[in-house]
């Protein structure tokens, strides 16, 4: 759908166009034949983006550089994209933030933000997946912002190969949901996938239904079925991007099979592309053929597209 791209991450539909974004904050469309820009926000990572029903995009920037260092102008805020105008500021999501710390975290500043995921709802209000605060935010048009559901972290079993300053193979250790990706399914559920926090043990991330409308509601591995956040799914690894699709399908686009820890160890950049149906039933699309894909979506007839890699030359593509 879209080639020569630089860092194509986050990618949505309006009808027959695609729409992606890049590693300056650039945000384009394509009907597959021609594409044009509808906006920029501040760049260095690729944003999240999503387009609602009335095709109004917006982009989501994240906290970029380190963990713990300022944020760049721009950073951690949600816009709301104009083509041929200024994009509009909608929410900062680090301000909220710092005046709602994670009460379940376990490294790095409660206050922490980075926000990776996002889903425009049909009211006009937007969900934001916070990959440092471990939560899933809604935000409204006026800029209010609301914590609507929490990650809790997990015990995991320690991975072999993780080098000496590691616990042992096998040690459990607590780790961080690390809330990626949001997206909401054919039933009108809220879907939220984790990638895993240190030491990104794979098979250990889960997607959460959350119900709509809920505010402070907990996602707990410990009682999974319990409240308005109950465990969907488990068993996958690093994930990055969720999509709703027709008929009760979620795609799930995960970053590395080996995990996102040992790629960044120098492991494979090979990821995946699932499909799941509301009866658990799993399919792997292009086995073999991602790396370190970056964003999944769906269009209204059920046709699937996915970005990569993430980091440097990539592409668009429609996945059959």
């Amino acid at each position: 759908m879209a080639t020569n791209l630089n860092g194509p991450r986050g990618v949505a539909t309006y009808g027959h166009k695609v729409i992606y974004s890049v590693t300056d904050g650039s945000v384009y469309a394509t009907d597959g034949h021609r594409r044009w820009k509808l906006g920029q926000v501040p760049g260095g990572f690729p944003p999240a983006i999503d387009t609602n029903a009335w095709g109004t995009t917006y982009a989501l920037t994240g906290a970029g550089g380190e963990p713990g260092q300022p944020l760049p102008p721009g950073g951690a805020t949600l816009f709301r994209l104009r083509p041929g105008k200024s994009p509009i500021a909608v929410a900062n999501i680090a301000k909220y933030q710092s005046k709602d710390p994670d009460p379940y975290n376990l490294a790095d500043p409660p206050t922490e933000s980075n926000p990776y995921g996002v889903a425009a709802l049909k009211d006009g209000t937007v969900l934001v997946a916070d990959a440092a605060g471990n939560d899933l935010l809604r935000v409204w048009p006026n800029g209010k912002v609301k914590t609507v559901a929490r990650l809790k972290p997990r015990v995991v079993k320690t991975p072999a190969g993780l080098g000496p300053d590691a616990p042992p193979a096998g040690t459990p250790i607590p780790s961080e949901a690390v809330a990626t990706s949001v997206t909401v399914g054919s039933d009108g559920y809220w879907y939220v996938g984790e990638l895993r926090g240190f030491p990104a043990t794979p098979g250990t991330s889960q997607i959460w239904r959350i119900k709509p409308g809920s505010v402070n509601a907990v996602c707990d591995p410990v009682k999974p079925r319990k409240g308005n956040c109950t465990r969907y799914a488990d068993g996958y690894t690093s994930i990055v991007d969720l999509a709703g699709g027709p008929h009760g399908k979620l795609a799930v686009a995960q970053l590395a099979r080996e995990s996102w820890l040992k790629f960044e160890m120098g492991g494979s950049p090979i990821g995946s592309l699932i499909v799941q149906d509301k009866w658990g039933h799993r399919k792997e699309l292009a086995r073999g053929k991602l790396n370190l894909p970056g964003g999944v979506a769906y269009n209204r007839w059920g046709d699937l597209f996915v970005s990569t890699p993430i980091f440097g030359p990539g592409a668009v593509y429609r996945v059959r």
